[in-house]
């Protein structure tokens, strides 16, 4: 036992130090804990404190927690370029800069906020539960939720910046858009006639992971990189190729088969006798929303 803590605390000195104090970047086990918890509540707990409970009605902090974000987002975007990708990176083998430069740091400080907003989106999937939505708590929702703020962390432990941050940064443009889209379906009907673009979000995931393989790929044909932590590069594209196949799947399960119809469509379809509907149930031959 005493040999696994003296490797692990070697390990630990070669992260990066000037992100140690951030919060929750002092050691893994604190952020293994908040996720085990996370998952135990979503998949466990949760459900069965709401069992016998209605739904809360959380209409009014959707709306602030999904435009929260949207700011967050954008800020985190911006910091992104000015820290670096609009001011020296070259946007092909970008290492890490562990210097005090005030660029340098302030790449720092946008990779800790990047992985803290990770924590922050948890709440996604705790209104799931909280709302009896747990039809929404996919495979895939968790997996995203749950194992990439693992990885992240890791990632601005060790090394905060680089090529390695360009995902952080189009996944924050993406986010932005997302919760856009989020803000508005919370804020009521009056607000469906500017959300004809939900499926195109999809699509704009899907782009995401291929511009990112496509980016963090040009390691693998240079004649010579220094970018620190080879490891990262592979873990970004498996990652990348994981999320575009399963939002593939998504694609296809939720239009292609017609599971998540545009809402005309689904007004015609059941004008026609049939019962296709979005997260609703069916009684007495009409749809029932949850």
């Amino acid at each position: 036992m005493e040999g696994i803590v003296t490797m692990y605390q070697d390990f630990m000195k070669k992260a990066d130090p000037r992100i140690a104090d951030y919060p929750l970047m002092q050691s893994p086990f604190l952020v293994m804990g908040i996720l085990l918890a996370y998952v135990y509540f979503v998949l466990s707990l949760g459900p069965r404190l709401m069992a016998n409970r209605k739904p809360l009605n959380l209409k009014k902090f959707m709306v602030l927690y999904n435009f929260f974000l949207v700011g967050l987002s954008l800020y985190i975007v911006y910091e992104f370029l000015m820290a670096g990708w609009l001011t020296g990176y070259t946007w092909r083998c970008d290492p890490v800069d562990f210097s005090q430069d005030p660029k340098a740091l302030r790449m720092v400080s946008v990779a800790w906020l990047f992985v803290f907003s990770k924590f922050i989106e948890l709440t996604d999937t705790v209104i799931f539960v909280l709302r009896k939505k747990n039809e929404q708590v996919t495979f895939l929702h968790l997996f995203h939720h749950s194992v990439l703020p693992w990885s992240w962390w890791w990632g601005a432990r060790f090394g905060p910046g680089g090529m390695g941050s360009f995902h952080a940064m189009i996944n924050s443009m993406v986010h932005v858009v997302m919760y856009l889209y989020y803000g508005l379906s919370a804020a009521g009907p009056a607000f469906q006639k500017y959300l004809w673009w939900k499926k195109h979000i999809t699509a704009i995931q899907l782009a995401q992971f291929v511009i990112v393989s496509v980016h963090i790929s040009q390691y693998y044909f240079m004649p010579s990189c220094q970018y620190q932590f080879p490891i990262f590069v592979h873990l970004i594209w498996i990652y990348g190729t994981i999320f575009f196949i399963l939002f593939s799947n998504f694609w296809y399960q939720s239009y292609t088969k017609g599971k998540r119809l545009p809402r005309v469509a689904q007004q015609a379809a059941q004008h026609n006798g049939s019962s296709i509907h979005e997260n609703g149930t069916v009684t007495n031959g009409k749809v029932k929303a949850n």
